[in-house]
């Protein structure tokens, strides 16, 4: 078993703290799914809504009492920016992350796994802040804390990957090279996203806030194809670079996302009568 693993990535780095935060993934972000499944949503989107509603709906007399002191103990976790403000805190320094790489180890820039790898963060989360900008219409606010929170995320898991790869330099190649099969799938991934994420857009005109059902696309068979493009694209990531690190950041993505779906899934029975009950969560006919 171990000599098939080692046909298909690189030896575990040299490093504790890298490695030990590999094991912490999977776990960490599957009880993050787990959290989604059982309605502990992250507040952002849909969610954010319904959870302000739910709030402004427990509003009582004790609350009006304490209004005074809590605005004296107001705190990042109580600041409310636009959307579109705190989706580019998200992504944002994940995409500066990415940059920095060829100024922090640019003799590395030359390696081709390293190259490819780093390209391939980089367009993912330029395409998101193109999205953010140029392509989602957004209706709503969300929680400061919310934004900081994932896009420390996404910049650890950026810059792990990065350093996961610079540390496997010249620990020798795997035996079975799929870097170039990653590279595919990270396209199908992103490509697929995207044009989901479009028609997403073109659901409203402009000025609505009212949710609408998706159509268009793979909509007709998942709620969230947009979920199921991204992990291809973290397991093109995996792919491309072969370390333990990565292939833990992919499974975990995938356990959350599909947690996530799943609850939006419910979301929209709760919200729509006519929510056709065959459409699934995030693999077509089966899940």
């Amino acid at each position: 078993m171990e000599s098939i693993i080692l046909k298909l990535v690189f030896p575990p780095p040299p490093s504790i703290f890298l490695n030990t935060l590999s094991l912490i993934n999977i776990p960490s972000m599957a009880l993050g799914g787990l959290s989604e499944l059982r309605g502990n949503n992250m507040p952002y989107s849909k969610f954010f809504i319904t959870n302000n509603n739910n709030n402004n709906n427990n509003v009582n007399a004790t609350n009006l009492q304490k209004q005074s002191s809590s605005q004296e103990k107001k705190t990042t976790e109580e600041v409310k920016v636009s959307s579109r403000l705190g989706m580019l805190i998200c992504y944002t320094p994940a995409f500066l992350a990415t940059l920095a790489f060829y100024l922090l180890f640019p003799q590395e820039s030359y390696s081709l796994r390293m190259l490819l790898l780093n390209s391939a963060l980089a367009l993912h989360f330029f395409k998101r802040i193109f999205e953010v900008l140029c392509v989602h219409k957004y209706s709503g606010n969300m929680d400061l804390k919310t934004a900081v929170i994932i896009g420390t995320g996404y910049l650890s898991s950026t810059a792990s990957m990065i350093y996961a790869q610079h540390l496997s330099q010249g620990l020798g190649e795997p035996t079975i090279d799929l870097k170039y099969i990653g590279s595919l799938l990270f396209l199908i991934g992103l490509s697929g996203n995207f044009y989901h994420h479009y028609l997403l857009s073109q659901l409203r005109e402009k000025g609505e806030k009212k949710y609408k059902i998706p159509k268009g696309g793979l909509f007709g068979l998942v709620i969230c194809p947009h979920y199921m493009f991204e992990i291809i694209e973290f397991l093109g990531f995996f792919f491309i670079s072969q370390t333990l690190h990565s292939f833990s950041i992919a499974i975990g993505t995938m356990f959350y996302l599909g947690g996530r779906s799943v609850a939006t899934r419910q979301w929209y029975l709760t919200k729509f009568e006519d929510f056709p009950q065959h459409v699934k969560a995030l693999i077509p006919y089966l899940f």
